[in-house]
């Protein structure tokens, strides 16, 4: 549930249980399980960025404990589906935990690229998974749609963000193609079981010898777009059939 305690206490288990390597998903579970050792091979994944992280110093191989494998998304093709899906959209809602480090630099670069677009974020913080509707509600009547990035507090309360979209008819649209099975109108994001065998791949060469310090971090660079036509209806808007057709996977 995002509690950062919760996850120490279990880095601090499993460095005692003297494991092989060490695999964290997301950037919570990777910050705890490199804060508690400097010897045991940790290999993060589904990490957005873990140079702002502070998981590694930068995207050569680490020379320490820690390698793995970043679900990094470029941006410009995330505001091209936000145009696509709304097209004239000016102002683009963005509910984040200011407190994860991945989705402060998401902000960042993604204020910059809409202003350069002729469009303006709008931030909504959320700081526990139970702020989120909070905050999407605080964006009705001041935004044209809800953008969300893999921030593990709006993931894991998407569903409350789905409510205020489908009351307010406020459309949602994420970066987690799981997002839209649950109710978001689009995703262009990364495949996360291929994310996974990739990491598995990684760890497979650290159980064979080698070291992590020799293994530059990697970035997914296979995504794929997940539509949900009703979930658009429910949010106000169609989709185009074009559109439709692109999808790796249209959600019923």
């Amino acid at each position: 549930q995002g509690n950062t305690g919760t996850a120490a206490q279990i880095a601090r288990k499993f460095v005692g249980d003297k494991p092989d390597a060490i695999v964290a998903i997301a950037t919570p579970s990777a910050q705890a399980v490199v804060a508690a050792t400097k010897d045991v091979p940790v290999v993060f994944s589904a990490v957005t960025d873990p140079v702002a992280a502070k998981l590694v110093k930068n995207w050569d191989a680490s020379k320490t404990n820690v390698t793995g494998v970043s679900d990094l998304l470029k941006l410009e093709p995330q505001i091209d589906l936000i145009k696509k899906v709304v097209p004239g959209a000016k102002k683009v809602g963005m509910v984040y935990n200011p407190g994860e480090a991945n989705s402060v630099v998401v902000v960042k670069q993604l204020k910059d690229l809409l202003a350069k677009n002729g469009m303006q974020l709008v931030e909504a913080s959320a700081p526990r998974s139970v702020d989120v509707g909070t905050a999407a509600r605080s964006l009705v009547g001041k935004v044209d749609v809800i953008y969300t990035n893999t921030d593990n507090n709006v993931v894991s309360a998407y569903e409350s963000l789905v409510k205020v979209g489908q009351d307010a008819k406020l459309p949602l649209i994420a970066s987690d193609t799981d997002s839209v099975k649950r109710g978001a109108i689009a995703a262009l994001g990364v495949n996360y079981k291929d994310l996974g065998l990739q990491t598995g791949a990684m760890v497979v060469r650290l159980l064979k010898g080698e070291k992590p310090g020799t293994i530059k971090p990697e970035v997914s660079n296979k995504t794929e777009l997940y539509v949900n036509p009703a979930a658009a209806e429910k949010q106000g808007v169609k989709l185009s059939e074009d559109l439709i057709k692109s999808a790796a996977q249209v959600v019923q």
